[in-house]
């Protein structure tokens, strides 16, 4: 079936950026009780636990998992391992609108990934998409005023945005060309998510272990942490994952990558509603901007 966007697809891939902002303010509100390696293995096991009940079976030793089981070493490794670390590191290591604006450049990566290793070429209309979709996100950042652009400095941090989103890049073009693995398991969502999740725990423990050897791992718990961890747990990984999945096999994931700009806007919605900030008209200008974007990029 030849990927395309539709009002389905638009939906499924919208839920993904909703989650991921809320999961960037939550991660900026929680950074001093937990350490990102940490709080990146916690989210995840009780993702898996969350999953387990589900597709336990995939993870038994006659399951179709094994058989491919580096296919999804790999996902594990871009997604849960790479990806999501690499983002809570960064909110510990760089300023908030410098992950934002860093971040804008995943919709780049993902034509980039899709010349080069897949074959698949860069339209026009995608260039002006992505350029569309890019100043959308930098009305977001600057609050409509060009002095708030030339007052930001990147830092080293700001390299593991860059990493992470060449990651998440990598990771969906996995996802729209499956290679080795059955039919059956690829269309039981939970079963492949949890998979992928197995197979991240083991990179996240590793991230985590080499965190607490390095003298850097720290742990407060407290009830306002453990509400923190269910929600990023249920939100941001199991729902945005599996909406994103569903997204991608249904509009290719140059399409899908445009939306991801959709994050700081929802960021700025979200300070809206619990922050009593008052939407301004650069927010409007920014939809308009990144929406079009979108459909531009996706029209044939």
């Amino acid at each position: 079936m030849q990927a395309r966007l539709t009002p389905t697809a638009a939906l499924l891939l919208s839920i993904p950026p909703l989650m991921w902002a809320g999961n960037a303010v939550v991660g900026r509100l929680i950074s001093e009780m937990v350490s990102p390696m940490t709080l990146n293995l916690l989210r995840w096991a009780l993702a898996f636990a969350i999953l387990l009940p589900l597709a336990g079976n995939v993870l038994r030793r006659d399951s179709l998992l094994w058989p491919n089981w580096r296919r999804f070493a790999m996902l594990g490794l871009l997604s849960v391992g790479a990806y999501n670390a690499l983002l809570y590191l960064a909110l510990n290591t760089s300023a908030p609108i410098n992950v934002t604006l860093v971040g804008s450049s995943t919709p780049i990566w993902m034509l980039l990934i899709g010349r080069l290793f897949y074959g698949v070429k860069v339209s026009r209309r995608q260039l002006v998409g992505a350029a569309m979709s890019i100043i959308g996100v930098l009305l977001v950042l600057s609050r409509g005023e060009l002095q708030v652009l030339q007052q930001v400095r990147l830092v080293p941090g700001d390299v593991y945005v860059l990493m992470a989103s060449a990651a998440w890049a990598t990771y969906s073009w996995m996802l729209a060309r499956p290679t080795t693995e059955p039919a059956s398991l690829r269309q039981n969502w939970s079963a492949f998510l949890l998979g992928q999740i197995a197979f991240g725990l083991v990179w996240s423990a590793l991230s985590s272990g080499g965190e607490w050897a390095l003298g850097k791992g720290h742990f407060q718990w407290s009830w306002p942490l453990g509400a923190a961890l269910v929600f990023i747990a249920v939100g941001p990984a199991v729902i945005a994952y599996r909406a994103w999945g569903a997204g991608v096999g249904r509009a290719g994931p140059a399409a899908a990558g445009f939306f991801i700009n959709l994050t700081p806007l929802f960021t700025a919605l979200l300070s809206t509603v619990f922050l009593g900030e008052t939407p301004q008209t650069y927010h409007v200008l920014a939809f308009i901007m990144i929406a079009g974007g979108i459909v531009v990029s996706s029209r044939r």
